[in-house]
């Protein structure tokens, strides 16, 4: 009997272990939820509700690019440096029009990526390493083109960061497209196929003869690419490009909402559901810390025991 007991306690904890990785996430967006309609005044609005959506957005954007690094057993530290170079790169561009500018800040994004892909395709340097380079000067050629904060007063840039269609808000609605874009190509394309098959087992795909390096170098790319996207976005709904401060900790809150959202750090799966529900439970949790008047590093602290919490639940699944 005492045998039985403790392999049923072995089950329900494994069993609990399982449920808290696939729903925990939505669980928590659910807690916080209830909790700052209770006790956050004035949580309840559609105004709120609004400006909470478009602050993920950029969040999610990141996510997104960070997913697909995540799932090939990688990760892209440089993306919040990747944001400071494309808002930068649409400020002296803006002059021959929003669309250029914006098209080559993206641009700008895809080369960073590009770069981080080679590095740890070609060159065989560890993903952390080259970005960790990547991060480094991505943001300081972002401050080398534009020194310090500059007022972005463009009609085209303000209707971007400011409008909406039926009420649902231009940012809101690039950040649910891109979302549902690369669920399609993680789910649905060869790509999405191969690069789960490559975080998976590197050396399996390369025996199996997947285009492992070309994988890589386009995951990359992509991620810069959305990067870059979220920088432009971030730019137009603040009307200011400021390379010093926008992106910061942006690494932290896309590794904190993939991690937290399902996909594992050992790479060969990758969550996008979950992955946006991490990125709302960031901002659930900046918002509640905020409106309770507690500092921002407070945030930070939080952030990190959140990935904590995801990374040990993701390491003790994986003994069973």
């Amino acid at each position: 009997m005492t045998e039985l007991a403790v392999a049923r306690g072995s089950l329900d904890r494994a069993r609990l272990l399982r449920l808290a990785q696939e729903y925990g996430v939505y669980a928590g967006v659910l807690v916080l939820l209830l909790f700052n309609f209770v006790f956050t005044p004035h949580f309840a609005s559609a105004e709120n509700f609004r400006t909470q959506a478009v602050q993920v957005a950029p969040v999610l954007i990141v996510a997104l690019g960070m997913a697909l690094a995540i799932g090939t057993e990688g990760v892209d530290l440089s993306v919040g440096s990747v944001m400071a170079l494309a808002t930068s790169v649409l400020s002296l561009y803006l002059g021959y029009g929003p669309w250029l500018a914006a098209l080559v800040a993206v641009a700008g994004g895809v080369l960073v990526g590009l770069a981080n892909g080679a590095l740890v395709a070609f060159v065989g340097v560890q993903p952390i390493v080259a970005t960790l380079a990547l991060m480094v000067a991505a943001r300081g050629l972002a401050l080398v083109l534009l020194p310090q904060l500059k007022d972005v007063r463009d009609p085209g840039m303000a209707a971007l960061g400011s409008g909406d269609v039926l009420g649902v808000p231009h940012l809101v609605l690039i950040a649910a497209a891109l979302a549902l874009l690369v669920a399609f190509v993680v789910r649905r394309s060869t790509f999405g196929r191969q690069l789960l098959a490559i975080g998976d087992s590197r050396p399996a795909a390369r025996l199996a003869g997947l285009p492992v390096r070309r994988v890589l170098i386009v995951v990359y790319a992509c991620s810069g690419a959305l990067a870059a996207v979220a920088g432009v976005l971030a730019t137009a709904r603040l009307s200011a490009s400021d390379p010093t401060s926008l992106g910061t900790l942006m690494e932290l809150s896309a590794i904190t909402a993939v991690v937290v959202g399902g996909t594992p750090l050992s790479g060969g799966r990758v969550r996008i559901g979950g992955t946006v529900a991490g990125a709302v439970l960031i901002q659930l949790l900046t918002t509640t810390l905020v409106k309770h008047d507690l500092p921002p590093s407070w945030t930070q602290i939080a952030q990190a025991v959140v990935i904590v919490a995801a990374v040990y639940a993701a390491r003790e699944r994986g003994k069973r």
